[in-house]
């Protein structure tokens, strides 16, 4: 399948949500949404990366994404802990707004699919396992309590090349990561549809959420390596 356009954009010079709000394809619906996470991200005091956001948009099948990611704040970068989140807005949700704007029932309200992953890095040796999943909750608050759950949690390990001479005095070693990935979709009420400022209380919850286990996957007792230009 053809890859989807990408329009990217760094975070000092991001359009804001009102801007991209122009783009003749997009719908305020979508917008109010980025607007009102974003809104959501500061008052639950994270920071944005210092990263490109992206707003993706498949030109073929006419699916929009919008990727962000956020860690604790005073963290070094890259920080120890991370959360990336993912906004979908399907073709079927669009068509079923744009049926509900003009006075029709659409068969099914719109939603949007929610990604969140929550990523610690930089960790010295291997973590201990049953630590790290005794910090990850199973599932997220997205309007219902099981509407995010957890779908899969993934350790890594890192070498880079100059590990294979480190005998010969080049710099090197090994890092470790783990990261959580939890999946959910949330679908609008007609009341939310009519007032898009009342959905600010669920994004508020998954902020929340999302800072209080960076918090506790940041006071894990692991060692962390400190940043370097090749980190992830």
């Amino acid at each position: 399948m053809p890859d989807p356009v990408h329009v990217t954009a760094g975070a000092k010079s991001a359009p804001s949500p009102r801007r991209l709000s122009s783009i003749g394809v997009f719908d305020h619906l979508l917008v109010d949404v980025i607007g009102t996470i974003r809104d959501s991200f500061d008052r639950a005091l994270l920071q944005r990366q210092a990263v490109e956001e992206r707003f993706q948009v498949d030109v073929f099948l006419g699916d929009v994404s919008w990727e962000t990611s956020y860690s604790l704040p005073g963290e070094e970068q890259p920080p120890r802990v991370r959360a990336d989140v993912s906004v979908d807005w399907p073709t079927w949700s669009q068509t079923s707004y744009r049926s509900w704007s003009i006075g029709e029932s659409p068969d099914e309200m719109p939603e949007v699919v929610i990604e969140v992953a929550l990523r610690v890095q930089r960790m010295a040796e291997a973590p201990d396992t049953e630590k790290v999943m005794a910090a990850l909750p199973l599932g997220g608050p997205l309007g219902d309590p099981m509407d995010l759950i957890r779908t899969a949690t993934t350790i890594e390990q890192v070498r880079t090349d100059a590990d294979e001479n480190a005998d010969a005095g080049a710099p090197g070693g090994t890092r470790w990561a783990a990261e959580a990935t939890y999946e959910g979709s949330f679908r609008f009420s007609e009341h939310q549809l009519d007032e898009p400022s009342s959905i600010a209380p669920v994004f508020d919850s998954l902020t929340r959420w999302i800072a209080s286990t960076l918090i506790t996957l940041a006071d894990l007792p692991f060692t962390f390596l400190p940043p370097g230009e090749d980190d992830d």
